[in-house]
């Protein structure tokens, strides 16, 4: 696990010094790879190239360091992240005679490249971000995993090309600060991420998940590819006892494969169904006690810590259990928020971070329950294309938006909770009747048509979603296959993955998340719908699975998820920051907002006269990230 950064140049071009430039960059990811760093530098003719990283050591701590360098050193690589099946793949290049350095997986993924060219990318399965440097063809090839677990940002800047695991490695070479992008701007306030290919900034992109980069060197173009093909989910003729068998067996192998580790390794224990089968599954692999971790709040509304203490008196792990309130997060709040280099308000970032914090001071690597949602159906918003179908059927278009206004007086609520009125009235403005409503359902932050009332008309991005619908071949959305496709390239790339990924590498720790197993997300495309949510029981194959290792029922008990009371700290240790963000001249020198609209929605909130926590919670962050980089307050 590391962080990598890097830069091409065009010879004659610039006075660029790229050892400086690199160590500059290196500096600016420290906590991603504490353990150690490394350089490459070449110039040539025609460019400079350049290759950095830091690296924290999990697997052959001694002779792994980077880059690592083909025999004839023409062909280097550097690396970020695990591959999981490097023993099987290293053991494959051994019977052809191919000779090894090093234990490590970076070494195996240059000796497959070597060999196979960018078609070996489809053999690794793992989390990653690699750059590799190919002096014989006069190319650089960028790639990233399946899922996009790691991060990976690239831009062109006058005769210069950088890319990085951070944004903040990039943003510290430009020699001026990007402008807003307005579709980054819109998704986030509707998604409250910016889902690749886009980022906050316009000209500064990210590699997608499942593709890679090739840069000619002397024609100084670049082109990019999928990975691995994706086919259309298609049914197959498969019995449930067969299916669970399967999935049994897969995510089994999953969790042991994603245990080998050189350091010290646990799991987040949540004490939900993901995170529990995950813990039970190292368990059974492990030859000593598994460490798990887990936190909750001394607001028991969003605390659920006894489902974890189940847990971990089950399978006699040595629990390590935290327990937080507002004090606990307000002195790191700032530092978690602008890490993210991007306007981020998932307010499961907040106790991510801490428990990362714990966690790293007994392990190095975690293994999470993440994936596990989007893989087997399990979210609650899955259950809307049932609702929607059955609403639109009985309620006459007409009527519906007399019945959203309704809902919207009748069930606002005034505190920060989640409960069945703020559930239904989320429903009832996700409703569409032309087959969008999976669109709202995901826009956490504002809908279209609250984007519309707080954006200057100006700053509004129409039909924001259609270019996703373009790479799925997807113009409306109706079945849980749709929607869980829709999840892996927007809400899991841009939303679950950075969250965790930026959390624990603040704190030097590695999280691996089972669940997010290609082969697995691949077996379950092919499942017919019912296996994974069957009437009202989401990720009924996985849970029927694993049903008999646990007490009665325990996998059918609901848990809220992994969120943050903001909306009262808001009201509380936040608001003099969040009133600032809506003084008037301040939002007319922004010249991004309607102050007529985001003034009295904020107001509401800090006067509880409506709870708005999302909304004003994406709002508070947009303004702390502006704030920070353009104003540097």
């Amino acid at each position: 696990m590391c962080g990598i950064n890097g830069i091409i140049v065009k010879q004659g071009a610039n006075g660029r010094d790229i050892p400086a430039v690199l160590k500059r960059m290196n500096d600016l990811i420290f906590h991603r790879g504490p353990d150690e760093d490394g350089t490459f530098a070449q110039t040539e003719d025609k460019y400079g190239v350049g290759m950095a990283m830091r690296r924290l050591s999990i697997i052959d701590l001694t002779s792994g360091q980077q880059p690592i360098y083909s025999d004839d050193k023409k062909i280097v690589i550097t690396f970020n992240g695990e591959i999981y099946n490097y023993r099987e793949l290293k053991a494959e290049l051994e019977a052809k005679n191919v000779s090894f350095k090093t234990n490590s997986d970076t070494e195996v993924i240059l000796k497959l490249y070597e060999r196979e060219g960018p078609s070996s990318f489809s053999k690794l399965d793992g989390m990653f971000a690699f750059a590799i440097y190919d002096e014989h063809l006069k190319k650089v090839f960028i790639a990233r995993d399946f899922f996009g677990e790691k991060p990976l940002y690239y831009t062109t800047e006058n005769s210069s090309f950088f890319w990085a695991s951070e944004l903040k490695s990039i943003m510290g070479e430009l020699g001026q600060k990007p402008k807003i992008s307005k579709k980054g701007l819109n998704l986030f306030l509707r998604l409250t991420y910016v889902p690749a290919p886009h980022t906050i900034y316009e000209g500064i992109h990210k590699l997608e998940a499942n593709h890679f980069l090739t840069y000619d060197l002397v024609a100084h173009t670049f082109t990019i590819e999928r990975i691995n093909e994706e086919p259309k989910p298609i049914p197959s003729p498969i019995t449930f006892e067969q299916a669970k068998s399967r999935v049994k067996d897969i995510v089994e192998r999953s969790v042991d494969s994603r245990s080998v580790s050189d350091v010290p390794l646990g799991t987040f224990l949540s004490g939900g169904v993901d995170s529990s089968i995950v813990s039970l599954c190292l368990s059974q692999v492990s030859s000593k006690k598994v460490e798990t971790f887990s936190i909750g709040f001394k607001k028991n509304t969003f605390d659920e810590t006894d489902k974890s203490q189940l847990v971990a008196k089950l399978i006699n792990s040595n629990h390590h259990e935290f327990k937080i309130d507002e004090n606990d997060l307000k002195n790191n709040i700032h530092e978690i928020l602008v890490n993210f280099d991007e306007p981020f308000s998932d307010t499961a970032s907040l106790p991510t971070y801490l428990v990362s914090k714990k966690t790293r001071e007994h392990v190095t690597v975690a293994l999470t329950g993440d994936g596990g949602d989007e893989v087997f159906g399990g979210y609650n918003k899955y259950y809307v294309g049932k609702m929607n179908r059955r609403y639109t059927k009985w309620v006459p278009k007409a009527l519906h938006s007399t019945v959203r206004g309704l809902a919207n007086s009748m069930l606002a609520t005034k505190n920060d909770h989640r409960g069945r009125r703020f559930q239904i009235r989320k429903l009832l403005n996700s409703i569409d009747y032309d087959g969008q409503f999976f669109w709202n359902i995901i826009s956490l932050a504002n809908t279209e048509n609250q984007l519309s009332e707080i954006l200057l008309p100006h700053n509004l991005e129409i039909d924001l979603f259609d270019e996703y619908k373009k790479i799925l071949d997807l113009d409306k959305a109706t079945s849980l296959t749709d929607f869980r496709q829709i999840d892996k390239i927007i809400s899991l790339e841009g939303g679950m993955l950075p969250k965790v990924d930026r959390t624990s590498m603040m704190n030097s720790l590695e999280c691996r998340a089972p669940f997010l197993n290609r082969e697995l997300w691949e077996f379950t495309n092919t499942l017919p719908e019912q296996y994974l949510m069957k009437g009202w029981n989401k990720k009924y194959i996985l849970k029927e699975a694993f049903k008999d290792q646990f007490p009665d029922q325990f996998l059918e008990r609901s848990k809220s998820g992994f969120g943050s009371p903001v909306g009262d700290w808001l009201r509380s240790s936040l608001r003099k920051e969040l009133e600032s963000y809506i003084d008037i001249k301040f939002l007319k020198s922004q010249e991004l907002f309607n102050a007529d609209t985001i003034v009295p929605l904020v107001k509401n909130h800090l006067s509880r006269k409506q709870d708005n926590t999302f909304r004003v919670w994406a709002f508070y962050c947009f303004q702390k990230w502006y704030t920070y980089n353009y104003l540097k307050i």
